[in-house]
């Protein structure tokens, strides 16, 4: 996920912003966030957890002294990016800090922070794909539909889209999104610093392309269909 790139009354005024315009436009149902809640908590538990693992497996110990190396949703959760998650289909987890003067002195210090922060979507994208394949063969195997398989089915889809979602809002290359860190990678210090210095303008300019854009909508559209025809196919060589 990311860190807040400004001071918490700004994301206070933020959250208030969207809540009006939940109340104004008739929000989201009670029944949409019941079944989205155990799509977000997983999508945000995997997510970062795998920022926690990649940065100890290339030599940072510090999110296992900080009990991140695990899959229980109270060492991940942010009660307030969890509200931003349920409202309006993105938001953030408790960032995994970590300590670049211990990754291992083969990796590069841009480098060991991008693949760190690519960590998280690429997971969110694997947690995905792996519930289209489940989805996939219930739907294959199930002999009738009944409540409870509907539930389950509504439970899975909630799942396969916020995960993707949130996987292409964190490849944002805007900072403070995981994909800032990865275009770091590739920047001149110049162009590192001045990022820096505009974290704050950066992300008001992107609640704004959030709120009033498709981008992410659309994105994660292609990236389902996409995933939806490369299971089609597997399931198409053995069938």
């Amino acid at each position: 996920m990311f860190n807040i790139g400004f001071d918490k009354k700004t994301l206070y005024i933020f959250l208030g912003v969207l809540l009006l315009i939940n109340i104004l436009t008739g929000g989201r149902s009670l029944e949409s966030i019941i079944f989205a809640l155990p799509g977000v908590i997983v999508a945000m538990t995997f997510h970062e957890f795998a920022h926690a693992w990649v940065a100890t497996k290339l030599g940072d110990d510090t999110p296992k002294m900080q009990g991140r190396l695990n899959l229980n949703p109270l060492s991940h959760t942010d009660p307030v990016g969890l509200l931003c998650l349920i409202l309006v289909g993105f938001g953030w987890g408790r960032p995994v800090q970590i300590n670049p003067r211990n990754f291992n002195s083969k990796y590069s210090l841009t480098g060991a922070e991008a693949l760190v922060s690519i960590a998280g979507p690429i997971m969110n994208f694997i947690l995905a794909f792996i519930f289209i394949i489940i989805s996939y063969a219930i739907s294959i195997f199930a002999t009738t539909a009944t409540p409870a398989m509907n539930i389950l089915g509504e439970i899975i889809a909630s799942i396969i889209i916020i995960n993707i979602g949130l996987g292409v809002f964190n490849l944002i290359p805007v900072y403070p999104l995981d994909g800032s860190k990865v275009l770091f990678h590739f920047l001149p210090t110049k162009g590192r610093q001045w990022i820096i210095q505009n974290q704050g303008i950066l992300t008001m300019i992107l609640f704004a392309v959030v709120l009033f854009t498709d981008i992410v909508a659309y994105i994660t559209s292609w990236v389902l269909l996409g995933m939806l025809y490369a299971v089609d196919f597997i399931f198409g060589l053995f069938m």
